[in-house]
């Protein structure tokens, strides 16, 4: 006689879904039947740091995301996230940082579909007024040498901010905070939850390569490596800097926190202009990598010759470190990267995107197999980024 599956105990199905470790499992095993769905919470207590996924171009009103453990596209009905005049200005804790054509700056985690807003573009400090009617010049702005000019709302959305990373799950930590890095100027500027308006963090300009969070203290990166550490949880931000030998060279700089070291990952392009009637556009391509971990004591970088069972997932996203061994289907030892380099990529400009899998023990680069690494494949799609599923 068969099992009928349909009727095992609820505390048997409760024991099973807390060994779930991977969400898109958890969410498989919910949809088994009604029983299973009821027995079981929409939400896990609790789950291991997860294997982000690579958002694709949206499909309509589905956001389309690639399952590096299933080597499969899976579609989520995502309307909040498939505007054509949207740019995703980084993912942090599960959660999309959205601009479009507005002041507005969207959190979105596209697992759940929850939503807030940040305090718009127009409250930035160096932002001295926002008026809809000036059609081509709606932003007014201030350099840091005083001057004025003019921004319209494209070129608000594609080039005022790099990148915005927060301090936790805004789901979970009602107290997280928001870090912005400027393109133009290089400054940082941070918020609170609740604020109306965003805070330049003084004396931190430069250091506009990369931020991470980190044990409650913002990291960030200048191009030779310099770190300044900005505490942001008192009324005005305390700042102090790590000075390390400027020897390191390259085209980026990322922040890496990987257990208990800080890691500095540099990465080297090939850069070029290709001339054609009427336009011409960037060309480039990542050479390679070199990571290097902090020692405190010193301090100086010292160059990392294998990460081992460690792969490091770097570009628009929050900065990642993960062992391979638990997920299927991924390789340790590896920098999986996209591509964060250049504003052209926005709203479809030409350009290739910069994306694969960096091998450190070889310095080869093998392509994502949803993204074929061809330099003469020429896409009018938005980069692709990492985010971490994230089920609230």
């Amino acid at each position: 006689m068969g099992v009928d599956w349909t009727k095992l105990p609820p505390e048997l199905l409760e024991s099973i879904a807390e060994n779930v470790k991977i969400y898109a499992d958890y969410i498989r095993f919910r949809a088994v039947c009604r029983s299973w769905r009821s027995s079981i919470p929409k939400i896990p207590f609790r789950l291991p740091p997860q294997l982000p996924w690579l958002m694709l171009p949206p499909s309509q009103s589905h956001g389309a995301f690639y399952d590096l453990s299933t080597n499969k596209v899976r579609f989520l009905s995502l309307p909040e996230s498939s505007n054509p005049t949207q740019r995703h200005c980084g993912s942090s804790h599960g959660w999309l940082i959205i601009l479009d054509e507005s002041p507005s700056i969207l959190l979105l985690n596209p697992f759940s579909r929850a939503n807030l807003l940040l305090p718009p573009l127009s409250t930035f400090p160096n932002v001295d007024s926002f008026n809809y009617s000036d059609i081509g010049k709606e932003y007014s702005l201030r350099s840091p040498s005083g001057g004025r000019y003019t921004r319209n709302l494209r070129q608000m959305r594609d080039s005022f901010i790099k990148k915005i990373v927060l301090s936790a799950n805004p789901s979970k930590d009602l107290h997280f905070v928001a870090i912005a890095i400027l393109n133009q100027t290089g400054e940082l500027a941070y918020c609170k939850n609740g604020d109306e308006s965003w805070r330049f963090i003084e004396d931190a300009q430069s250091y506009s390569q990369d931020v991470i969070y980190c044990k409650g203290l913002c990291y960030a990166v200048d191009k030779q490596g310099g770190i300044v550490i900005c505490d942001v949880r008192h009324e005005s931000p305390r700042v102090s800097f790590i000075e390390t030998p400027r020897q390191l060279m390259g085209d980026m700089q990322y922040l890496v926190n990987s257990g208990d070291e800080l890691l500095l990952v540099t990465r080297h392009l090939d850069l070029d202009f290709n001339f054609e009637p009427d336009q011409y556009y960037l060309i480039y391509r990542t050479k390679r990598f070199e990571v290097s971990r902090l020692v405190w004591r010193g301090p100086h970088w010292e160059r990392v010759k294998s990460l081992y069972d460690k792969m490091l997932f770097i570009g628009e996203n929050s900065s990642l470190s993960l062992s391979a061994s638990d997920f299927t289907g991924c390789k340790g030892n590896c920098i999986y990267f996209t591509d964060d380099y250049s504003e052209t990529n926005y709203d479809g400009a030409f350009g290739e995107h910069d994306i694969g899998i960096y091998k450190l023990w070889d310095g080869s680069i093998e392509p994502l197999p949803c993204y074929p690494r061809n330099s003469f494949f020429r896409l009018h799609w938005p980069t692709p980024l990492w985010i971490t599923p994230s089920p609230c």
